[in-house]
């Protein structure tokens, strides 16, 4: 009964956000986008309340280590959909409905691992060996890939193979699947950036799945920490657009994070050990690493991450220059409303006043980004063709 109430729940909850929110196409604002994702975060802790009273404190703390850390990964995320969002092209009143969509696709192939990975845990001992080790090398690719150049648009064999299969028109139709093109039914980019949301988020569960299991082996407790950081992402990627790029370190924390849950993982795969060539399959004692510690040290490092994120000046010049670089493109390739285009113009116009307050050795940088400025350059020349062919409001250019 009480996991056909939470599945009823949750479904509720996804019939509502798509009725009431994203059925009809709308940028929300700042203060909807906060005011949802306030709820959402509420019904998640009050969850983790109620989890706690009638549980008791070990499992409550179980469920809330999960939750933040299911939730910091998810935000993690939000980096990959901004990208994909943007390499497609996605007009701003339609991603909504894009997120919703690859989110509930998310949300079940996740109870499909979950509860793969629960018979694999109640089944072989040894697996937790395996998840320690998925853990410490995405920890590992995530430090060496924060270490690189400006990230791609993400490619990975979800997208391609949805391409190969999926014949899709050029242009979208409002937020339609299928469009008409020369007398014959086709189907629009909508949803085969759908399809790319939810793979790509799929994709994400085989390092989330595995951290959650490292912090609690209740099949119950990690599914509805999963449920409850995936429902909320719609709104929180609307609230915190304009502050992703501002988490520079975010990728060493979620690292640090991960690396934790994978010795945590190891720890337990010791004392659990039936593997004939460790130990002669005899349990290892090591000391444990415990769920209260772990909560601990996951929320310790994540305030640390935003903190010094959000005080370097290296990471607010990063911002800056990574969102002039957004708006621009947004601007020049896929907004065409004037409603919106105008929008984006005076935040493009903002991006380049915070370009310009930088310290003069960051902006010598910038301006010797022959891309960059020239994509700024071609976004205001064409701001001044829709505005004289009437595409966009006369009032923007006083900006």
């Amino acid at each position: 009964m009480l996991w056909l109430l939470t599945v009823l729940g949750i479904v509720g909850l996804l019939l509502f956000d798509f009725f009431f929110h994203v059925r009809k196409a709308h940028v929300p604002t700042l203060g909807e986008a906060a005011r949802w994702t306030a709820i959402y975060v509420s019904i998640a802790l009050l969850f983790g309340l109620g989890v706690t009273i009638f549980g008791g404190g070990q499992m409550g703390a179980e469920y809330f280590a999960g939750y933040v850390t299911e939730e910091a990964l998810s935000v993690d995320n939000l980096f990959v959909f901004l990208l994909l969002l943007g390499s497609f092209r996605v007009p701003r009143a339609d991603q909504q409905k894009v997120l919703l969509v690859g989110i509930a696709v998310s949300l079940v192939a996740r109870a499909g691992f979950i509860f793969l990975g629960a018979a694999l845990i109640n089944s072989f001992a040894w697996i937790f060996y395996i998840f320690g080790l998925i853990l410490l090398i995405t920890a590992g690719n995530l430090l060496r890939e924060q270490g690189g150049e400006e990230e791609d648009a993400p490619d990975n064999i979800i997208i391609r193979l949805a391409r190969r299969v999926l014949r899709t028109s050029d242009v979208y139709d409002g937020d339609k699947l299928f469009t008409y093109q020369n007398g014959r039914r086709v189907m629009t980019p909508m949803l085969l950036v759908m399809v790319a949301i939810g793979g790509t988020d799929i994709l994400f569960a085989l390092d989330s799945i595995p951290a959650i299991f490292g912090l609690t082996q209740n099949v119950y407790l990690v599914f509805t920490a999963t449920a409850f950081s995936l429902l909320g992402l719609r709104q929180l990627y609307f609230l915190i657009d304009g502050l992703l790029d501002r988490l520079v370190y975010l990728s060493y924390g979620l690292a640090a994070i991960l690396a934790l849950i994978g010795v945590k993982l190891i720890l337990h795969a010791m004392h659990e050990n039936n593997v004939p060539f460790i130990n002669d399959g005899d349990p290892i004692h090591a000391a444990e690493i415990s769920t209260a510690v772990s909560l601990a040290l996951i929320v310790g490092i994540l305030v640390l991450t935003v903190v010094v994120s959000l005080l370097s000046p290296k990471g607010r010049a990063q911002t800056y220059v990574a969102a002039a670089r957004r708006r621009a493109a947004e601007f020049l390739d896929i907004e065409k409303d004037p409603n919106y285009c105008d929008e984006i113009y005076h935040l493009l116009l903002v991006e380049e006043a915070n370009l310009k307050s930088l310290p003069e050795r960051y902006r010598v940088k910038i301006r010797a980004e022959d891309e960059l400025m020239d994509l700024l350059r071609r976004a205001h020349e064409e701001h001044e063709v829709r505005v004289a062919d009437g595409r966009c409001f006369a009032s923007a250019a006083a900006g």
